[in-house]
């Protein structure tokens, strides 16, 4: 496999939904080896540059937000990261003019279809990623996340709320099987009504609403969105969605099984530096044609690895 880029340069406007304030993002196309970054187009000079990498997290409430040795930073990225993960973008310039990354309809489905216009091209480069050659796990009270070695990329997730609009939720999929669009892309990002003037006050949820957020109300026991849920468990895809999200910060695809029970964007942040903090742990692997490890949108046949 070759890395991947965009075929041409698209853009969207939106609002954030944490800061609530409108902003206008543009996709281009990348050089080989740049991976995926940010440019803050409102910031002049080198420091408007953010590097989507997992180095670069600095704030994980509510969401994956990245900062720069300047300060400069990019908020909820996550749902984008997660659509570039899925198409298998590896190289990919973000001009922002703000802090925090559109939430569109609280999914990954707007950037999917981005990326679809848009059109992805290969490069001369091969593909790599990041090979999980042992087990490791981080933990946090009842919260768990671990990678364990694997041919391709899968994720196990579990959430367990006391709502029972959610309940008790378990999903697995194997993301190297073409399965990222239709499985978990249209999963939105979700919240209880009782919590909204709690997380407005502390600066966060300004801009969610029944459009881009699934919210359960005050009794825990309904849906207030007029359409309902697009998934019967779209509460656990959209905990894979993020999880897919926040594992694309590495730098690299992953070649390993993901296991999440009640993890959130802090503990994934902390699995991706426990992961990197063990040289043993991990390696670089080419990605060969056909292999279980090919782009998610593709359609793989055998799995073939070289490291």
């Amino acid at each position: 496999m070759r890395s991947r880029t965009l075929k041409t340069a698209i853009g969207c406007t939106g609002v954030g939904l944490h800061s609530g304030a409108k902003v206008t993002m543009v996709l281009h196309p990348a050089e080989a080896g740049t991976g995926i970054r940010f440019r803050r187009v409102d910031i002049a000079g080198a420091g408007a540059i953010v590097p989507a990498h997992w180095s670069a997290v600095h704030d994980t409430r509510m969401n994956s937000c990245l900062r720069n040795d300047d300060g400069v930073v990019v908020g909820t990225v996550e749902h984008l990261m997660s659509a570039l993960a899925g198409m298998g973008i590896d190289d990919c310039l973000i001009e922002i003019n703000g802090p925090e990354v559109p939430v569109m309809d609280g999914s990954a489905a707007p950037f999917l279809f981005l990326i679809e216009c848009a059109g992805v091209v290969e490069q001369a480069t091969p593909r790599q990623a990041i090979k999980v050659l042992k087990r490791v796990t981080v933990k946090d009270g009842d919260r768990m996340a671990s990678l364990t070695p694997s041919s391709g990329f899968s994720i196990r997730f579990e959430i367990d709320f006391g709502a029972t609009a959610i309940s008790r939720q378990e999903f697995f999929v194997n993301l190297s099987r073409g399965s990222f669009k239709s499985e978990i892309s249209r999963a939105r990002t979700f919240g209880f009504e009782q919590e909204v003037a709690y997380l407005r006050a502390n600066g966060l949820a300004r801009g969610g609403s029944l459009d881009n957020a699934v919210v359960i109300d005050s009794t825990g026991t309904r849906v207030l969105n007029d359409d309902g849920l697009r998934y019967g468990d779209e509460f656990v895809r959209h905990k894979v969605l993020d999880a897919v999200g926040d594992l694309y910060l590495a730098g690299a695809p992953i070649l390993g099984h993901f296991h999440g029970v009640r993890s959130g964007h802090a503990l994934n942040n902390q699995l991706l530096r426990a992961l990197f903090a063990d040289q043993t742990a991990w390696t670089f692997a080419t990605i060969q044609p056909g292999s279980a490890a090919a782009p998610f949108a593709a359609q793989p046949q055998r799995a073939a690895l070289s490291a």
